[in-house]
């Protein structure tokens, strides 16, 4: 999977530089956050999704220090205040979200500001309200129960070529899989489970 997004990476052409791969966490599936974090390579990053826990600034800055370590990027998700307070690279925003990635990035220049969007309106729809890039699912089959209807890799190089931003696969991402999208054009790969799998 990492060599696959390497070559991914270097042919995203995107506005900014943009990691190859982004690790979601999920307090249920990668209870160990910060060993997935410190096994990832150099350009990566992290989207610390914190689900509302009491401890979320805490944590975020475990995962700060592993992301710094290795020198990886950490986004917070959905929550711009917490990645302030975390000094994340940025944030990622739910599909809900994505009008806020403008006014995000204007308050926060240096900031990667990234939307989640399950079909083509709203990946469209992120890419137009400044998005960075748009996190596309359910790419494959996935064990994920919010999961949707998986695209495959046709349909999603159909909508990448539809969106003008950067696009990364996001569900049942794994080594295999990952190499379908070789001729996709997407800008790089997305997990939850699959860099622990």
């Amino acid at each position: 999977m990492r060599r696959t997004a390497a070559c991914l990476g270097r042919r995203a052409g995107a506005r900014k530089p943009l990691p190859a791969l982004l690790f979601f966490t999920d307090p249920e599936r990668t209870p160990d956050p910060e060993q997935t974090a410190s096994a990832l390579p150099p350009g990566s990053a992290v989207v610390f999704r914190a689900f509302g826990a009491a401890d979320a600034a805490a944590q975020g800055l475990r995962l700060r220090r592993a992301t710094l370590r290795h020198r990886n990027r950490l986004l917070a998700g959905a929550d711009p205040g917490l990645a302030a307070a975390i000094r994340a690279d940025g944030v990622h925003l739910p599909q809900r979200l994505a009008h806020r990635a403008r006014r995000l990035k204007a308050a926060r220049p240096g900031w990667i500001v990234t939307a989640a969007a399950h079909d083509l309106v709203s990946a469209r729809r992120a890419a137009r309200l400044g998005a960075d890039a748009v996190i596309v699912s359910t790419a494959f089959e996935s064990r994920s129960p919010s999961a949707g209807r998986p695209l495959g890799a046709l349909r999603l190089a159909q909508l990448v070529r539809q969106v003008d931003a950067p696009v990364y696969a996001l569900g049942g991402i794994n080594d295999a899989t990952a190499r379908l999208l070789l001729r996709t054009r997407i800008a790089g790969l997305a997990a939850v489970g699959g860099f622990s799998a």
